[in-house]
């Protein structure tokens, strides 16, 4: 773990490694394509972002690590939002934001994102997600 100096900075750093690592775990990926991991974490967060309320997003970015939660929020425009998407729609926006090709496609990528970050997600405040996303992608998800 590299150190910066700050506590602070540097939890949130062995947080989103974690985090990373996971995903990278899970499709069995070398350190090296760190970039794809990060390209999946990022496309599935902008995703969830945009299907959810102002309140939910809010919400959701409270329980996350500060680092992930920048990535969450960057390029975010509240007053566009939420975007009704059903399973198709929110899977292709996904899809546009991942240059990767990776087994299972978008529908796993998000399954294996999601479970990436569950740790830091309350049983409440995924029952709040899970409600609001499509009701056939739901039944897909941990």
């Amino acid at each position: 773990m590299s150190s910066t100096g700050y506590r602070t900075f540097d939890t949130t750093l062995e947080k989103t490694n974690g985090v990373l690592k996971r995903i990278e775990e899970t499709y069995g990926w070398p350190k090296e394509r760190r970039n794809q991991s990060y390209n999946g974490l990022r496309a599935v967060l902008h995703a969830l972002r945009d299907r959810l309320t102002v309140e939910e997003t809010a919400q959701l970015s409270a329980q996350l690590p500060m680092l992930i939660r920048g990535i969450y929020f960057e390029g975010w425009d509240p007053t566009k939002v939420p975007m009704k998407m059903h399973r198709n729609d929110f899977l292709e926006r996904i899809d546009a934001n991942f240059p990767h090709e990776v087994p299972g496609g978008a529908e796993r990528l998000f399954g294996v994102v999601i479970e990436a970050l569950r740790r830091f997600i309350s049983e409440g405040e995924w029952q709040d997600i899970r409600a609001n996303l499509p009701k056939d992608l739901v039944t897909t998800l941990p």
